[in-house]
């Protein structure tokens, strides 16, 4: 695959929005480069207040966990106006990261202010001329590149789930097979739930819906979910090590992302009573991949399932704290292409 080449505003923005699959709103986005190579790039949302030092500190060190990183390009997505003879939006956040990535050894090289039809320089004159429509990102040559490979980008970050059964006849039947969970010898019904998943995640075609039913009644079961969840990644370690993402293999990012899709089937197939545990597998997965925010909706429609759904709340929990996949402090290991989201 060849390389990549960024020149323009235009490029910058098709590259944040195919990185990130979609387009940032009220964000900062921040990309870490290393001489004229690019490495990762992370999207958080913009703070409420104006300035804060913790903020700053805490995005410098997300980026800093780029080793190679020397500076950063950033990005402010804002419907906020800007005000001839006034500062510019964020203009305290961005001074505040300024100081924080000097801690770290890091500079910021360039800037952009991203409003809602246009682009210009961050530290530019509004009144110059320097600002560019952002259709303009719409005939650039990365997105022509990207569109080529088949990437798309989504207005929103905003997650859409496949229509579900919900209250159909399965329901019944994944509790009839949660009985018969319960009956067997832990180590056996933990043995076999294993086979089956590991079946579902070899294979090439959606599981039929006898083997469906199985997988959802599985995740009922907090041991055998835990297991069923770290077994996703395809990594031989301490299942603890494996669900907070700080292994020392990487991820099989196909496998991962097949699961997913595994997951999503059988969230078409769940009763709402037995959703929560299949949202709270896929919220993880999203987490793995560095995509925060999305887990962090995928956590609040397993709460809205059963609001009493512990690992769903304590996950929750950490990734609104900020904690971020220790996979993706890694770029031999992060998902690719998509970008870092903390949420």
């Amino acid at each position: 695959m060849e390389p990549l080449t960024i020149k323009t505003p235009a490029d910058v923005l098709s590259f944040v929005g195919h990185t990130l699959g979609f387009w940032p709103q009220e964000s900062l986005v921040c990309i870490t480069l290393d001489a004229n190579r690019v490495g990762a790039t992370l999207r958080v949302d913009l703070p409420n207040r104006e300035g804060g030092f913790s903020y700053a500190r805490t995005v410098a060190d997300y980026l800093a966990h780029d080793a190679s990183a020397a500076s950063v390009l950033f990005a402010v997505y804002t419907s906020e106006p800007q005000k001839p003879g006034q500062p510019k939006p964020h203009a305290a956040t961005i001074a505040a990261l300024t100081c924080a990535l000097a801690e770290r050894g890091m500079t910021i090289r360039d800037g952009l202010l991203v409003g809602d039809n246009t682009v210009s320089p961050y530290d530019g004159d509004p009144q110059n001329g320097q600002s560019l429509p952002l259709k303009a990102t719409e005939s650039s040559q990365i997105n022509a590149e990207f569109v080529y490979r088949g990437s798309t980008i989504a207005p929103t970050n905003h997650i859409t789930l496949p229509a579900s059964t919900k209250e159909n006849r399965t329901g019944d039947a994944v509790n009839d097979r949660v009985k018969t969970i319960h009956t067997m010898n832990p180590g056996e019904a933990l043995e076999q739930a294993r086979t089956l998943w590991d079946g579902m995640l070899d294979a090439i075609s959606y599981p039929n819906d006898d083997e469906t039913i199985s997988l959802i009644a599985n995740f009922q079961a907090p041991a055998i979910r835990d297991q069923l969840m770290a077994d996703i990644p395809g990594i031989d370690e301490p299942m603890d090590r494996v669900l907070l993402a700080q292994t020392h293999s990487g991820p099989q990012w196909s496998r991962v992302e097949w699961a997913q899709q595994l997951l999503l089937h059988a969230y078409t197939h769940s009763s709402t009573k037995h959703s929560a545990p299949i949202l709270t597998a896929i919220a993880f997965v999203n987490w793995w991949e560095g995509r925060g925010s999305k887990a962090h909706q995928f956590l609040q429609l397993a709460l809205e399932a059963d609001p009493a759904y512990h690992l769903a709340r304590l996950s929750d929990l950490m990734i609104g704290s900020g904690m971020v996949a220790g996979w993706n402090m890694d770029k031999d290991r992060a998902f690719r292409p998509r970008g870092l989201e903390a949420s």
